[in-house]
């Protein structure tokens, strides 16, 4: 074999192995998911125009995580569990999620894309509790996974956009510990983020703000007082609510401004560490807004705000 070729295919080979131990997706779950039942529904992955790029994933049957590490030469220690948003339909995958990854990747953080389950009735036993299951083991898992991810245990956030960002907030605020006597040990860890960065967010389930989508899907068309005020995250605040990075626009037709503005009031009630960002216009849906103008400034901003949280 000539020599150039020789060193083209180890080069290849090279490359392949370093983006497998940077790059690669795992099970959410050992075996079934919990509050999962059987149903005819299928797992469908929607395209983006003719370009065939992932854009819309539906109907969740397995979740998954999937990792996006930096290089160790890069990596700070910090890790980020990303929510994708679509109104707990649909997930945008790639929007939210990949481009995201990549993102906070380029500045040594990790990132953990969630492709958590949707609440539709037909695949969940109880629709509204499989969002926060999955959102609760994607933390516990990452915390599991900390030393082999090169990852500090106790930096780990969480981000969410649109309905990812209910999903995230909702984290925020029903964490729970862990349980000291699991026999699963993952599930011995804590689900609390160390940190939330929402982005405009749906939080309240209250009819005067909500996203009336996320809602119906989340907790029905008809729900019971009880149930809007569990998910109404604005009330669930307190002083044990990690430290939140807030961004939205005051134009938002689809989620109102509203939702972020109760969330930061709560948060200083509680004298929890909230920093927020509003932007006259971008209305819903930007992602990372680039070539947005001032709208693209606030990855930057989010990203300094995580960082500077490790002086504090």
């Amino acid at each position: 074999m000539q020599p150039l070729k020789l060193l083209c295919i180890l080069i290849t080979m090279t490359l392949a192995s370093a983006d497998a131990e940077t790059n690669y997706k795992l099970p959410l779950w050992d075996g079934p998911a919990p509050n999962h039942k059987e149903s005819h529904l299928k797992e469908t992955i929607y395209k983006r125009g003719q370009n065939e790029d992932l854009d819309r994933i539906a109907y969740v049957q397995d979740p998954t995580i999937e990792v996006r590490l930096p290089s160790p030469q890069s990596a700070t220690g910090q890790a980020v569990v990303i929510c994708p948003g679509g109104g707990y339909a649909v997930l945008a995958y790639d929007w939210e999620g990949i481009d995201t990854a990549n993102y906070l990747n380029a500045h040594g953080i990790a990132a953990i894309v969630l492709k958590y389950r949707l609440p539709e009735d037909d695949s969940n036993v109880v629709p509204h509790l499989s969002p926060l299951l999955d959102t609760k083991r994607a933390m516990r898992l990452t915390r599991f996974h900390a030393q082999k991810w090169n990852i500090d245990p106790n930096r780990v956030g969480i981000m969410g956009f649109s309905a990812g960002g209910h999903a995230a907030s909702t984290l925020g605020t029903h964490f729970d510990e862990g349980d000291p006597t699991a026999s699963d040990p993952i599930d011995r860890l804590s689900s609390r983020p160390d940190f939330m960065a929402l982005i405009y967010p749906v939080v309240t389930m209250k009819q005067d703000y909500t996203h009336n989508g996320s809602r119906t899907n989340l907790i029905g068309e008809d729900p019971n007082q009880e149930l809007v005020e569990l998910y109404s995250n604005e009330l669930q605040v307190t002083p044990q609510t990690p430290p939140t990075f807030l961004v939205h626009s005051s134009d938002d037709k689809s989620v109102p401004v509203q939702n972020s503005l109760q969330f930061y009031e709560a948060l200083l009630k509680n004298k929890v560490d909230a920093e927020m960002h509003l932007y006259p216009y971008g209305g819903h849906g930007y992602s990372l807004a680039i070539g947005r103008d001032r709208l693209s400034d606030w990855p930057a901003r989010c990203v300094a705000w995580m960082k500077s949280l490790d002086a504090q």
